[in-house]
């Protein structure tokens, strides 16, 4: 059954994302501190660190700053900073799925220039979020139905709404924790 929306299933998607973004994880993170930002809230968590501190088995990252990694998936997996998720949603979630789709610069987690600073790192997230918004834009209706192709693995035989609802959906969740993390900053006098 194809139903079609009198608005567009492209402002549809869109807009979901886009009000969560500015609403419950932008708004959020003004004013941000460093201390906020690398604040680790159990020993052991991952971060962003400067070049040749982390503690993970494998760092990434190129410049200053790298991030704790492993190979594969650890078990448990570790905590991770505000640091640590806003750069996972920067590089992951949007500037590598923009490069792969709309032809946006070059971007990997293995060379990204990790931000030592939340400001940088929030610049890098709201350049990451135009250039993947305008990209969704691009694709309208007709492109949303069309499948994803080869880019992204397990995507590849899914209509690119199926991939943008994945994003949609990788944002709300890291953006909540990420929100979590910073109200537990926050509050964390009250814990003792």
């Amino acid at each position: 059954m194809n139903v079609t929306l009198e608005r567009g299933w492209n402002t549809t998607l869109r807009d979901q994302l886009d009000f969560h973004f500015q609403h419950n994880l932008r708004s959020r993170v003004v004013g941000l501190t460093d201390d906020e930002y690398l604040w680790e809230p159990v020993l052991g968590a991952w971060s962003i660190r400067p070049r040749g501190t982390c503690t993970s088995p494998s760092p990434i990252g190129v410049g200053a700053f790298q991030r704790d990694d492993a190979p594969g998936d650890p078990h448990p997996a570790p905590v991770t900073t505000i640091a640590w998720r806003i750069a996972h949603i920067t590089v992951e979630c949007l500037a590598m799925r923009t490069m792969n789709h709309f032809e946006g610069p070059t971007a990997h987690w293995e060379t990204w220039e990790y931000a030592g600073t939340a400001d940088e790192a929030l610049a890098q997230l709201d350049t990451a979020y135009d250039a993947w918004s305008a990209g969704v834009e691009s694709l309208g209706e007709e492109r949303l139905a069309r499948p994803v192709g080869p880019a992204e693995g397990p995507w590849a035989e899914s209509p690119y709404a199926d991939l943008v609802l994945h994003i949609n959906r990788e944002l709300i969740h890291h953006g909540a924790e990420i929100c979590l993390l910073r109200d537990l900053y926050l509050h964390r006098k009250d814990l003792s």
